[in-house]
């Protein structure tokens, strides 16, 4: 007798498809319906919901309120303190040009390449004072030795609000640290001047050195 290869196989398989073989264990708990919300919807009634409980108001006059301490008091500048060592030094502000610089009709206005110092075309024409606005010692030396046709006197902590409110004088502050992490400055009282083509710039101890005064 000769037996078909496919028999054993096909026989195995109607077996597992018959009816006879599918069991109905019941329900095992409870059943929902799979439901997905609009987000917009779901979003648009929480805003209702804390619009009519104030909750909005108090956050938008809480975030004014942030926002108007930081502008009168930023953050101070990490890094910076009070100098217990004269130090002095030349910053050269040449840069390379990496590319061409273009006008607005796309013409080349200076090559990449070019070697540039913002001194010929922008000099420094007043000193830059650096000082801690919190250290009444550095706020009376700056403001009796610069007037506000010599110097600009910088923050690298403190209010300047407050300060031009008690001393009748602009001041302004280092946001993030950008000009003293470009210039070095690690200390405070600094100062910064054009010399030729480069700037000096000097840390100050004040009441032990020649420099302090200004």
């Amino acid at each position: 007798m000769i037996r078909c290869p496919l028999a054993v196989p096909l026989a195995v398989m109607a077996a597992f498809a018959s009816p006879a073989m599918a069991r109905d264990y019941g329900q095992q708990g409870a059943v929902f319906p799979v439901v997905e919300a609009d987000l917009l919807t779901v979003i648009r009634n929480k805003l209702t919901d804390m619009q009519a409980s104030g909750a909005i108001d108090r956050a938008n006059r809480t975030l004014a309120a942030r926002t108007a301490a930081r502008v009168r008091r930023p953050a101070p500048v990490d890094g910076i303190v009070a100098a217990i060592e004269p130090r002095g030094w030349i910053v050269d502000p040449t840069i390379t040009l990496r590319q061409d610089l273009r006008d607005a009709k796309g013409r080349v206005v200076v090559a990449a390449g070019t070697r540039v110092n913002p001194l010929d075309t922008v000099p420094l024409r007043q000193r830059l004072v650096f000082l801690d606005g919190d250290d009444p010692a550095q706020v009376s030396w700056a403001t009796s030795r610069t007037t506000a046709l010599n110097a600009k006197l910088i923050l690298v902590k403190g209010s300047p609000f407050a300060l031009m409110k008690a001393e009748r004088r602009r001041f302004f502050f280092d946001q993030s640290g950008t000009l003293t992490r470009q210039l070095g400055i690690r200390a405070v009282p600094a100062v910064v001047e054009q010399q030729g083509r480069t700037l000096s710039i000097r840390e100050l101890v004040l009441g032990r050195t020649k420099g302090d005064r200004e």
